[in-house]
C-alpha cells in the first residue's frame, strides 16, 4: 500500500487513544493506557488486514457484532506508527492529537508516568486530546492545566495517494431517487461527498482547486465538499479514482456509482426498466451492501 494512502486513511479513520484507569496495584493509583486504533465494519476486514500487514504490528479484534478494530498498544509496536507518521505526516487537525499522543508516549517510555508529577503531566495532555477529561477524571485531578493544543496551520491537499486514502475513509458515493414536482417522473441525483469538522475547512476547500470541481457547504460544525455535476463526475472524479483507487468495500460503492451515472447519461432513468435498474443498484450500495 502506498505510504501516503495509509496516512490519508489514518487522517480519516485513525484514533490516538490516551486512557487513565484507576488501579490500586500501581504506585500512583493509575494505569496509563496508550493505543493507536482504526475501527471499521467487519465488511472491511481485508482492508484492516492490509494495514496490519503494512505496519507489521498490532492485532485485529471484534468490538461488537459487526465491528472490527485494528489496535496497536505496546510501546515497542507503537514506534512503527510513530515512524510512519513522522515520515508521512497527517494534514488534518488530527495531527494535533497525534503530537499530544507522541508527547504522552515519550513520558511513558521514560517511565515518568510512574511518578505523581509525570502522571499529572499526562493528565494535562489528556485534557487537550480528543474529547478531553471525563467528569470523574476532572474530580480526581483538580487544578490540572491542560497542555496547549498544537496549532495546526491550514494545509492543502497536494498528493493523490493521500486523497485516495482519505476518501476511502470519509468519502461517500450517494444516489438519491425522489419524485419530481410534476408527480409523473422520478428525479435522480448522484453525489460524491467528503465531510470534515469545520476545523479542517481550509483543507476541504482546497479540494475545489485540487480536483477543479465541486462546491463547499458549511453547516454548524461540518464542512462538505460536494460534486453533483455529471460532467465533473465523469470527467474528473471517475478518472481520478480509476488512477488512484478507493480501497476497501467502498470501492464497490464507487463501481456501482459509476454504473448509475452511466445509466443517467444514457437517459435510461426515463424508462421504467432503467429506473428499476438504478433502484436495484442503489439498494445494494453503502449500508445496503451485503457481505
Amino acid at each position: 500500500m502506498d505510504p501516503l494512502f495509509i496516512t490519508g486513511f489514518i487522517d480519516a479513520e485513525g484514533c490516538f487513544y490516551l486512557g487513565l484507569l484507576k488501579k490500586s496495584s500501581y504506585k500512583t493509583g493509575w494505569e496509563v493506557q496508550l493505543s493507536f486504533q482504526i475501527t471499521l465494519h467487519k465488511k472491511d476486514k481485508t482492508l484492516l488486514d492490509k494495514i496490519k500487514f503494512y505496519f507489521g504490528v498490532g492485532n485485529i479484534t471484534k468490538r461488537g457484532e459487526d465491528v472490527l478494530q485494528f489496535r496497536v498498544s505496546s510501546k515497542k509496536d507503537l514506534t512503527a506508527i510513530i515512524d510512519h507518521l513522522d515520515k508521512y505526516p497527517l494534514i488534518t487537525n488530527k495531527i494535533a492529537d497525534y503530537l499530544l499522543f507522541k508527547m504522552a508516549l515519550n513520558l511513558v517510555k521514560n517511565k515518568e508516568h510512574l511518578t505523581t508529577e509525570g502522571l499529572r503531566k499526562i493528565v494535562g495532555i489528556k485534557a487537550s486530546i480528543n474529547n478531553g477529561l471525563s467528569d470523574s477524571l476532572k474530580a480526581a485531578f483538580s487544578n490540572i492545566l491542560p497542555v496547549k493544543r498544537p496549532c495546526v496551520l491550514g494545509c492543502k491537499i497536494t498528493n493523490p495517494n493521500w486523497l485516495a486514502g482519505f476518501a476511502s475513509g470519509e468519502g461517500c458515493f450517494h444516489v438519491s431517487i425522489y419524485q419530481a414536482s410534476s408527480g409523473l417522473r422520478f428525479k435522480i441525483t448522484a453525489r460524491f461527498q467528503l465531510t470534515q469538522h469545520t476545523r479542517d475547512e481550509q483543507l476541504i476547500k482546497s479540494l475545489i482547486e485540487y480536483l477543479d470541481c465541486g462546491k463547499i457547504y458549511i453547516k454548524r460544525e461540518t464542512v462538505d465538499f460536494v460534486v453533483t455535476k455529471r460532467s465533473d463526475l465523469i470527467g474528473k472524479i471517475f478518472p481520478f479514482f480509476s488512477k488512484y483507487p478507493i480501497q476497501g468495500v467502498k470501492y464497490q460503492d464507487f463501481e456501482d456509482f459509476v454504473k448509475v451515472v452511466s445509466l443517467l447519461e444514457q437517459k435510461s432513468h426515463l424508462t421504467q426498466t432503467g429506473l428499476d435498474q438504478i433502484r436495484e443498484i442503489k439498494s445494494g450500495m453503502n449500508r445496503g451492501r451485503i457481505e
